[in-house]
């Protein structure tokens, strides 16, 4: 659903869909092909959110945790998608993820394009 930012999703442990699996994501970010593992941390149905706790890859070069949390609020045909990082950097050199916030919003708008065709 989204070419240009995510080249593949690998299943590495686990079932798709399922709290413990892990994931291998392989993606585009700040113009460059990046990996990163990341394990599904929690789903809330109800919330309807999903929560990827990153182990291992480039993210972790940067930060010394990652969480990314996607939550997708319905109200009739509107959808509101709301994404969370929580992280912490491994010094004060290191800028905030705002790039990566791009990319997730670019990833959003490539999902909800695909699903208006």
């Amino acid at each position: 659903m989204s070419p240009n930012n995510v080249h593949g999703v690998d299943l590495h442990d686990g079932e798709w869909g399922a709290v413990g699996s892990a994931q291998y994501w392989k993606y585009n970010h700040d113009g460059k092909k990046r990996v990163t593992k990341a394990i599904v941390e929690a789903i809330d149905d109800e919330k309807k959110s999903v929560t990827f706790k990153v182990v291992e890859g480039y993210l972790l070069e940067l930060y010394k945790s990652f969480r990314n949390t996607v939550q997708v609020d319905t109200k009739g045909e509107n959808n509101l998608v709301t994404w969370t990082m929580e992280y912490e950097k491994l010094n004060e050199n290191v800028p905030e993820p705002n790039t990566l916030m791009d990319l997730c919003l670019s990833m959003t708008k490539d999902i909800e394009t695909h699903h208006l065709k």
